[in-house]
This record gives structure tokens, C-alpha cells and sequence, in this order.
């Protein structure tokens, strides 16, 4: 019989060691992917209802985790609802992770009139926390940044605007392409222009009907927030996750060079928050 202390209990010992760390590990890792993942607020878009160096814990299984490397998505256990904070991969960079508000769910229609948001006619309070820093832009006064393009729209007085919904049958013409046209790239087609006619997969077409959900999307911060103002509607299947708490907040601009300072700058009154 060999001692414990020989080399064979010792390789023992360490391959069940490299054993329990590979279950602990495979373990997280489903709990990331599948169940709750960590996200670091940026930017002050969501201001002052989440800050920049909040640290949250984002609910991925409540609208489908989505399976690595492949288009498929779990079941959801429940729906995106007015108002609620999501996280999603933004549309025109998907490498990205954005956290904003959902202000319009697919078939509403949206309006923003002297800063006041309207969905489906009845006005939205603004959020506990949210706010302005800038004057109102007046009605008439066109950015060109806004979407869709040449609308007139700014980001104080803008719509009224339908959110497209599954199975929707828009319009495809010089006026609405605009509006349309990044939705239809994102299904799957192809859009041309020739004169006054539009070609959907090389063939001439007046309606499209839309095949999947979409989202409006807002910022707390309504003054400086890239949000669906500027870039349009969230597809559904860029859905990440609901944002759940904060479990960790600091000054993220203050160095790791001065711990002392950074230490000093944790927002201890934030940590527990429950985000809504």
C-alpha cells in the first residue's frame, strides 16, 4: 500500500483539484452566457437613474438567452414591458452592449411633443430620475442627425412614428424607405432604387411585410443619449438581457494609480440597487 504522501496520492489530489476548477468554471460560464451576466455603465446616457461606473447584473434568461455562435434563442420567460432598462447589442455596431430604456413596444406609436413623450396617445411620465440639460429644441427645427433621415424631426418635437410589429405591411416608396430600409437589410433583403421604383431582391415592390418585432429606445439623460432618436428601431433579436441591480459603483474616472482616490470615490450608497 502507498503512503499519502506519495507521488501518486499527490497527482491524485491535483487532478481532482483541475477536475472541481473545470466544473467551477463550466459552471460560470453557463451562468454568463445562459443566466446573469456583469455590465459596466459607460457613459452618462442613463443618468441619473444609472451612472457612469455602476456595475450591474443584467438578467439574460428573462427574454431568451441566445446560444453562442448560432442565430438561436432560448424561450423567453416573459416580455420586454414599457419601461423597462435593457441591454442589447447596438444596431450599428453589434460588437457593442447599449443599456437604455424601452419607451415603445412593436405597433405603438410614438410621439414626442415639447419633450413630452406620447405612446399610443396617452402621455409617459418622464422617470424618477431622468432629466434635460439642454435648452428644448423648438417645433420646426430639423436635425439632420435624427431618424430617419430628412423627417424634420428633432430630438425634442418628433413623430408621430408607428413601431414596426410582426407582420406589418409598410409602404415602400421614395418617402418611407428612409424609415424602413435598415429593418429590411437587418431581415435579410435587398433594396435598390431605380427612378421612382423600389426593387425588394431584385424584383419591383410597393409594400414589405415586416417579419420580426422592434423597439423604440430611449436614454434617462433625454439630452445626451445615442438612442433610437438617431438610429431607429431595436430589433428583437438584439435583445440581451434586463438590467437587475447595481452591485458595484465608483468614479471611473479616477485612476487605478491613485488607489487611495478611487477607493475614496465608491458610491456606497448605490450598491444593492435595485435598477427601474
Amino acid at each position: 500500500m502507498k503512503a499519502s504522501g506519495t507521488p501518486a496520492g499527490g497527482r491524485k489530489k491535483s487532478k481532482e483539484w483541475f477536475e472541481a476548477l473545470m466544473i467551477a468554471a463550466l459552471f460560470a460560464a453557463v451562468i454568463r452566457v445562459f443566466i446573469v451576466e456583469s455590465y459596466r455603465i459607460p457613459t452618462s446616457s442613463m443618468e441619473s437613474t444609472l451612472m457612469a461606473g455602476d456595475f450591474l447584473f443584467v438578467n439574460k434568461f428573462v427574454y431568451g438567452a441566445r446560444v453562442p455562435f448560432t442565430d438561436y434563442r432560448l424561450p423567453s420567460f416573459d416580455e420586454v414591458e414599457h419601461g423597462d432598462i435593457i441591454v442589447f447589442k447596438y444596431p450599428e455596431d453589434r460588437s457593442l452592449n447599449y443599456i437604455k430604456r424601452c419607451v415603445a413596444l412593436p405597433g405603438d406609436t410614438l410621439e414626442i411633443r415639447n419633450r413630452e413623450l406620447f405612446v399610443n396617445g396617452s402621455r409617459v411620465p418622464l422617470p424618477e430620475h431622468a432629466g434635460f440639460l439642454r435648452q428644448m429644441a423648438p417645433p420646426g427645427y430639423a436635425e439632420s442627425q435624427i431618424f430617419p433621415r430628412f423627417s424634420g424631426y428633432n430630438k425634442d418635437q418628433y413623430g408621430p412614428l408607428r413601431v414596426p410589429k410582426q407582420g406589418d405591411e409598410v409602404p415602400l416608396d421614395a418617402m418611407h424607405l428612409p424609415l424602413y430600409a435598415a429593418i429590411i437589410s437587418y431581415e435579410g433583403h435587398a433594396l435598390s432604387v431605380s427612378g421612382d421604383r423600389v426593387f425588394l431582391d431584385g424584383r419591383p415592390a410597393e409594400t414589405y411585410r415586416v417579419e420580426g418585432n422592434y423597439y423604440f429606445v430611449m436614454g434617462d439623460n433625454r439630452d445626451n443619449s445615442l438612442d433610437s432618436r438617431y438610429w431607429g428601431f431595436l430589433p428583437e433579436g438584439d435583445l440581451v438581457g434586463q438590467a437587475l441591480m447595481v452591485y458595484w459603483s465608483w468614479n471611473p474616472n479616477l485612476s487605478f494609480f491613485a488607489p487611495m482616490e478611487k477607493l475614496s470615490s465608491i458610491r456606497w450608497e448605490r450598491i444593492g440597487l435595485i435598477v427601474h
